[in-house]
């Protein structure tokens, strides 16, 4: 059986491009592969932040995650910060971790550049973070927006390069981008990826947002001069509305395009935020149920942690003994 790790930054609140391109996904792969799923707080700490607001959110994801329907008993589910093997692998993957190909990532120089504060270290290392995230359990498979692809390939090569020199020891996983909902943009700026970060408010929809914010969000995000509903690349806007509205109702872009034939922008627009209401409210209706019992959510993390130190330390031991480290 497959194994899958995949895990989710608590950096704000989450959004539509994170539940329907990672999230939802998730959900689907519990029942055909070993599933492994983790709120990734060290990956918050590159940028600045405040210890407070951490841990809040990171409470608030987990148990956004819980409400989309992550369920402990067929996924391990924890806080990364619990499991101390994902910081010491990542101190001895830097052996075989090369300066120059960190240099090369996209996201350390787009982040980087936009950064007022001191640039991290950490923020420069994040690539060997996720690297350890995934190679500590031995994962087959990575599922990833395709803005994440680049730093899957370089995992890849560490892996290899690491069994080159020290013999086969970890698992060279597998990148997976789904087809549709890879890659949900802004409502405003439809060129550029929803995001948390450097987010407009009307541009970003929140999985916890209100039926009536949904609707007018929707309402207002940029389309073009046109009134076809088509895919372009002269029509980023509609493009971005197809591909939700396809997402929310799990057909394939081209069915969005004949039954919109002909209509006007308004009332596609109304059939995207409809789509997007009745996907999204059963998540916040649950997650209202499971918000006050926090002493619960906290349990079923620390069981989480508890399986996973399980499937890391031998990855571990063996990573040191093959390093050197350790009896002779």
């Amino acid at each position: 059986m497959p194994r899958v790790f995949s895990g989710i930054k608590p950096s704000g609140e989450m959004h539509l491009g994170n539940y329907v391109g990672a999230v939802r996904r998730w959900v689907d792969e519990q029942g055909r592969c070993d599933a492994i799923y983790c709120v990734v707080d060290l990956h918050a700490m590159t940028v600045p932040y405040e210890p407070a607001e951490l841990t809040m959110e990171s409470s608030r994801l987990a148990m956004l995650l819980l409400a989309a329907g992550l369920d402990p008993e067929r996924c391990i589910l924890f806080r990364q910060s619990d499991v101390r093997e994902h910081t010491e692998l990542t101190w001895l993957l830097s052996a075989v971790t090369s300066h120059g190909d960190l240099n090369r990532m996209h996201q350390f120089k787009d982040k980087s550049a936009r950064q007022r504060e001191l640039v991290s270290a950490a923020l420069f290392y994040y690539p060997v973070l996720m690297a350890s995230d995934v190679l500590a359990y031995r994962a087959t498979e990575v599922p990833v927006g395709d803005d994440q692809r680049q730093h899957v390939e370089l995992m890849r090569e560490i892996a290899r390069r690491f069994n080159d020199r020290f013999g086969e020891t970890l698992v060279v996983p597998e990148l997976l981008i789904p087809e549709v909902g890879a890659r949900i943009m802004d409502l405003q700026e439809p060129e550029r990826k929803m995001s948390t970060s450097n987010a407009s408010e009307a541009g970003t929809v929140y999985v916890l947002d209100e039926p009536a914010a949904i609707r007018k969000k929707l309402g207002s995000a940029v389309t073009d001069s046109g009134r076809e509903v088509r895919r372009g690349e002269d029509k980023a806007g509609i493009t971005n509305l197809i591909d939700i509205l396809a997402v929310a109702r799990g057909v394939d872009q081209g069915e969005i395009e004949r039954e919109f034939e002909g209509a006007g922008y308004g009332d596609f627009k109304k059939a995207v935020a409809e789509g997007v209401v009745e996907l999204l409210n059963p998540v916040r209706e649950r997650y209202a149920g499971l918000r006050p019992d926090v002493a619960a959510l906290e349990a079923t993390l620390a069981a989480g942690a508890e399986k996973a130190r399980a499937l890391a330390a031998p990855v571990l031991a063996d990573v040191r003994a093959a390093m050197g480290f350790g009896p002779a």
